[in-house]
């Protein structure tokens, strides 16, 4: 009788975990797999079969654009200058002091000093020379929100002045263009610039887009990612486009008519995130030094992803980019991704651990984060 009891007593809890467990799946498949908003074309009809969620249907122009699929160089503009960390300084008497801790913070800006604006790094250091230790008002942006602190340096043996503030300014890079509007305006990069010590989106005063060439390509192999490893040239008669603004969906600015020439592609349609299908697709790349399409397949799609650059995985298949490359590399973040015809996306991140595949951005994503 007890055996009984407690057979029973197994299943029950056996079936209230299945349970569990299917209702965490049906929440999971209703957050990842049902868009919030779903897009359709002026005159286009739409039947989707939701049953678990509503949806709202907004009636919006579909949109055409150029895919890109070529190199740039990019130099983007930050805003006085970005705080790494700070630390301690060893001071003239041989103690050592952190003249900024808990007064400037990581992912703060210094944007000027005793009313002074700062521009770069040199700037900054001029600044502190030129105080030695009396008192410095710092104006910092921090979390989109200006502050002033009060902060002194401390000297040191070689009798300079430091705040132990480590700092950079101007970030460069390459990546790649992900498409071109009949305006001249372009996304690239499909993701926006951080910092590699705080992983935050850096705050853009401005930028520009370069002319780069390819030197090496790098292949990615398991557990060590590719790159593309290239020259950028950067003289104003090189000048391709101004950056006008960093998001999480990408860069954005306006380029020049070289760049619209040099692409030698008609304007395709944007596909809206809904009619994306796993399947064949392409990957639009000059890393071969040669603009063309590359076969890839799209094997999961996520409408509601957290992550706005992780809204599809694909593998790569072609063969000519898999020994090119080994499959996605560090510069191709950017690579339009184009199925029937329509770009539906871009190149964002590679698998560490499996280079022939890779995540990447709704198309739809990247044109609503420049709008």
């Amino acid at each position: 009788m007890n055996r009984l009891k407690i057979y029973r007593a197994c299943l029950a809890g056996a079936l209230l975990v299945s349970i569990l467990m299917m209702g965490f799946y049906v929440r999971w498949y209703v957050r990842t797999q049902i868009p919030d908003v779903v897009r359709v074309g002026v005159g286009d009809e739409q039947t989707l079969d939701l049953g678990l969620k509503e949806v709202s249907v907004r009636v919006v122009e579909r949109k055409r654009v150029i895919p890109g699929g070529i190199p740039i160089g990019i130099y983007l503009e930050t805003e006085g200058v970005y705080v790494v960390g700070t630390g301690e300084v060893e001071a003239a008497d041989g103690l050592n002091y952190e003249p900024a801790y808990q007064i400037v913070q990581a992912g703060d800006y210094i944007l000027a000093v005793n009313g002074r604006q700062i521009h770069d790094k040199d700037e900054l250091i001029d600044c502190v020379q030129a105080n030695k230790s009396e008192i410095m008002i710092l104006k910092l942006l921090r979390n989109g929100q200006v502050i002033k602190v009060r902060v002194h340096a401390v000297e040191t043996k070689e009798e300079d002045f430091k705040l132990g503030v480590w700092v950079k300014d101007d970030i460069q890079g390459i990546g790649t263009l992900t498409y071109l509007t009949e305006d001249m305006r372009f996304g690239a990069l499909g993701h926006g610039i951080t910092d590699t010590d705080t992983g935050e989106l850096l705050e853009a005063s401005g930028g520009s887009l370069y002319d780069t060439n390819i030197l090496e390509i790098i292949k990615g192999e398991k557990g060590t990612p590719g790159e593309i490893s290239g020259m950028i040239t950067y003289s104003e008669r090189h000048i391709r486009g101004m950056i006008n603004s960093n998001t999480a969906a990408g860069i954005f600015g306006v380029t020049d008519q070289r760049t619209r020439s040099e692409l030698e592609a008609e304007p395709v349609e944007v596909s809206f995130k809904q009619e994306i299908y796993r399947g064949p697709a392409y990957i639009r790349s000059a890393v071969s030094g040669e603009l063309k399409n590359y076969q890839i397949r799209i094997q999961e799609i996520r409408l509601n992803e957290d992550d706005v650059n992780k809204g599809m995985i694909f593998q790569v298949t072609d063969p000519e980019l898999l020994e090119l490359t080994g499959g996605v590399i560090q510069g191709m973040s950017g690579s339009p991704i184009l199925q029937n015809g329509k770009l539906i996306g871009a190149v964002t991140h590679v698998f560490v651990n499996d280079p022939t595949r890779g995540y990447g951005i709704f198309a739809e994503t990247m044109l609503s984060a420049e709008e």
